[in-house]
């Protein structure tokens, strides 16, 4: 927990909750006692779920489904369990949709080999999404992957805007950020406010039959102006293996 820099701008949503509890983790707890002691002393709202140990996940039974029949989620003590219990404490809605969705498909298709289209988007988005409230040209510029004008021609429009990280395995990622980390970003209206209303927008809007369609669009994170000094110097975008154009048709 101490590699965590609670100063960087993407983790500025998670930063209150996610301080307080490495700081329990600090002082000796697991870390699915610190997200429940989160819940139990007021700082957090009731997510639905409790964080249970590892140990706690019988062998041979799915996690997806093992959340979705009893509530409780099997928690190690490492930085991805960790980021795992943030998202769960701040988009406990969205969490349950994906959850949800997963649980279904196994009980319908079972476990495999291949997780099929439905398991799979709900797998990428789980684990490395985001959620982009941005006015309609910026939304275009992205699905275009049109860099110089998503981050540069229009800059100041980014006031307006806010990427907000979902995906627990991202931000485990950007506790040491490097260039080339891409967030799946799932794009939504510049007019929804607070993480509340995001998590509620978002549970509504990752319907199935949306999700398995993977409706998302690659976004180097630390190509978002503000969030990194580099990119300051708009030459930063000029790197075609990281800020990649559209594959021909």
């Amino acid at each position: 927990m101490n590699a965590i820099d609670w100063e960087r701008p993407w983790l500025a949503p998670l930063a209150r909750l996610g301080r307080a509890g490495a700081q329990r983790v600090a002082a000796g707890a697991s870390v699915a006692q610190a997200l429940d002691a989160l819940v139990d002393g007021g700082l957090a709202p009731a997510p639905g779920v409790r964080f249970v140990p590892q140990a706690a996940l019988p062998e041979g039974m799915a996690y997806e489904r093992f959340i979705f029949e009893t509530g409780q989620v099997p928690t190690r003590d490492n930085l991805h369990d960790f980021f795992n219990g943030l998202v769960w404490l701040h988009y406990p809605a969205t969490k349950r949709r994906l959850n949800q969705c997963q649980a279904r498909a196994i009980a319908a298709h079972g476990v495999g080999a291949v997780r099929g289209p439905l398991r799979d988007a709900a797998t990428v988005f789980d684990e490395n999404g985001a959620i982009f409230c941005a006015p309609p040209a910026l939304h275009a510029a992205l699905a275009g992957r049109q860099w110089r004008r998503l981050c540069v021609e229009l800059r100041p429009l980014w006031g307006q805007a806010r990427l907000l990280l979902f995906g627990h395995a991202l931000l485990e990622k950007l506790v040491a950020p490097r260039k080339s980390i891409t967030a799946h970003v799932h794009q939504a209206p510049a007019a929804i406010e607070g993480i509340a209303s995001t998590d509620a927008w978002l549970a509504a809007a990752l319907a199935p039959e949306v999700l398995a369609a993977k409706p998302f669009n690659p976004l180097p994170v630390l190509g978002v102006p503000g969030w990194w000094p580099e990119n300051e110097n708009f030459c930063f975008y000029d790197d075609s293996l990281v800020f990649r154009s559209m594959r021909p048709a």
